[in-house]
Order: structure tokens, then C-alpha cells, then sequence
């Protein structure tokens, strides 16, 4: 079987959906899809695509009565669908992974120096005349942090966890991770790298980057408590899920000054609510969730999505997780 009847996309901001159309008699596309819509739309599709769009298990146990027999996840992130559901239903699901890691790690770099350059407000005063009308050669308006000597903690060190720790190391920075990985070897790793317990890294980093997945012992991971071990001084990145953070226990901190700064790519819930703290938060940059979204990085995705469903269609097992 080399295609499937009817390909629904529940989701398709920023790709490319068009490379499905080879793969299915009908492809249906939709920008955005409401969890309430998800059975309405999907009805009848053979695949169905989805990147945020919550596919729950009353869901798939409605749609796996009719055609549905795939579910592809355009993301390395698949909470949005219920997978147990999924298995209990017969319903293969695949997910992309490792295809935004280069990309994440940059944006997470750029926010880190940012926060230690602010050279976009420093840039944007240029534009606006300051410099033009200053008497000194030289002028800025926030400490200057050189980050070589200081130290970068990593909660999460998987695929983007060690590319951020390898431009981190470029940098000259030390790097800390909370929890070896089971293939992690010494010998092999390209990088120096100490493993510390959890409540050490906070207290030890100059600068602390979530890259972990969200799961139950990772939700609501920074709240007051870590906060309070981390350096007045430090900065806090994530670029992995919005829920990782207690988002009032970080603006307070900031707020407070206990806290230098922050660089977020992630919120919840996206889009935030107008009243999220940290949209006012001092020192807080945010960015509305572009880690993924370089082109490198989309066309990588997509390719990686439509070699996932022929294997299906042949039979074959590529990044399944059911």
C-alpha cells in the first residue's frame, strides 16, 4: 500500500503540507483545529496530522471506529495525543524527533546573549539618535556579562541539551547537568561535563536551561523554592515547555530582583493570556515559541513526517511510539 484514502492536518501553521498530497486520494488542511472539532474534521481520514491540536482518548476511540490508523505528531513532543488510547485502538503514532535541535539551541544561545549584550535595545537606541547626540565614545544602559569562566546548568541533557552545551562550552563557559544519560560516556563525549544533583545545579549555575520534556516530575519544575538556590545574578532560559515553570514564581523573582533576567521561547498557555505575569515581568524576554520554526528546521520536519507514514504504509516502524 503506498497511500492511504484521506490525509487531515489539524494544524498546519508554518509547514509545508503539500508533500502529503503524493501520499493520499484527498489531503484536507486546516490552519487551526478547536479540541471540539478534532472528531468533526478528522472524520473519515485514514492519517490524521496534528503539531498542538489535543487528540484525547475519547477521540481516537471514536475516529479508530471508522478509518483512522495513524497519527502523526508534527513535533519531537507527543503529549498532545493520548498514546495508551492510541494502542489500546490499534492506532500507529509517530512523532519527528531531533529535527529542531541545531535550531533551539541557537535561539536558546541568542537569548542568553541578549540578556548579557542587550544588543537589539542597545542597537535600537543607536537607530533613535542616542549615540548621534552623545558627548562619550561609549554608553550602556544594563551590566555587561561576559560568559566565559561562569557556569551553564542544564535540566534536560538529551539532543538539545548537549548542543546548547557545546556552544556554551565555545563560549568558555563550564558546563553542569542534572542527571547523566544511560548512553552518556566519558571517553566519547566532546565536552567536559559534571553531573550534580538537581538542588546543586540551581545553586551552582550562573545561568540555568531547560531542555527537558514535560512530564509529570518535570511540571512546575521552577517554582519559588528553586528559585530561592539560584544566584541573584543568574539567568534562567527555557526553550522546552511552558509548564515547566510556575510562571508567577518566576515573574515574582524577577520582579524582586532576585533573579537577573530570563530568556522564555515558551509559555502556557500559547498564545498566553493577556494577564500572564511574565509578559510584565522585569528583565523577561520572550519569544512566541520560533525555536522550531527556521526553515532548516521545517523542511526537515516535514521530510522526516512523510518518511514516517510510508513506512507505515510499507509495514515498517519509524519512530513509532505506540
Amino acid at each position: 500500500m503506498n497511500t492511504v484514502n484521506k490525509i487531515v492536518v489539524l494544524d498546519s501553521l508554518g509547514v509545508d503540507t503539500s508533500v502529503f498530497e503524493s501520499l493520499a486520494k484527498e489531503c484536507i488542511v486546516y490552519d487551526i483545529t478547536a479540541p471540539q472539532q478534532v472528531v468533526e474534521r478528522a472524520s473519515g481520514a485514514d492519517a490524521v496530522f496534528t503539531n498542538k491540536t489535543l487528540i484525547s482518548s475519547g477521540d481516537i476511540d471514536t475516529l479508530s471506529r471508522g478509518s483512522l490508523r495513524y497519527i502523526g505528531v508534527l513535533a519531537t513532543g507527543y503529549n498532545v495525543v493520548d498514546v495508551e488510547a492510541a494502542r489500546r485502538n490499534g492506532v500507529a503514532v509517530t512523532n519527528v524527533p531531533a529535527y529542531s535541535t541545531n535550531s533551539v539551541a541557537q535561539l536558546t544561545i541568542a537569548l542568553l546573549l541578549e540578556l548579557t549584550h542587550h544588543t537589539g535595545h542597545h542597537a535600537q537606541t543607536v537607530r533613535e539618535g542616542r549615540w548621534s547626540r552623545s558627548t562619550a565614545f561609549s554608553y550602556w544602559d544594563y551590566p555587561l556579562v561576559e560568559l566565559s569562566g561562569r557556569t551553564l546548568g542544564i535540566i534536560g541533557y538529551g539532543d538539545i541539551g548537549k548542543a546548547v552545551a557545546r556552544i556554551g562550552s565555545a563560549l568558555g563557559m563550564k558546563i553542569i547537568a542534572h542527571r547523566r544519560p544511560r548512553n552518556y560516556s566519558e571517553s566519547s563525549a566532546d565536552i567536559k561535563v559534571k553531573f550534580v544533583e538537581q538542588d546543586d545545579l540551581f545553586a551552582q549555575s550562573d545561568v540555568v536551561s531547560l531542555h527537558a520534556p514535560l512530564s509529570p516530575e518535570t511540571q512546575n519544575l521552577i517554582d519559588s523554592r528553586r528559585l530561592s538556590l539560584m544566584k541573584p545574578e543568574a539567568f534562567r532560559l527555557n526553550t522546552s515547555r511552558g509548564q515547566l515553570v510556575v510562571a508567577r514564581d518566576l515573574a515574582d523573582a524577577l520582579n524582586a530582583g532576585r533573579l537577573a533576567g530570563a530568556g522564555l521561547d515558551v509559555l502556557y498557555p500559547e498564545p498566553p493570556n493577556a494577564d500572564n505575569p511574565l509578559l510584565t515581568a522585569k528583565n523577561c524576554l520572550i519569544t512566541p515559541h520560533i525555536g522550531w520554526a527556521t526553515s532548516a528546521a521545517r523542511e526537515r520536519l516535514m521530510n522526516t513526517a512523510v518518511e514516517n507514514l510510508k513506512a507505515f504504509l510499507n509495514a515498517e516502524r519509524l519512530n513509532r511510539i505506540d
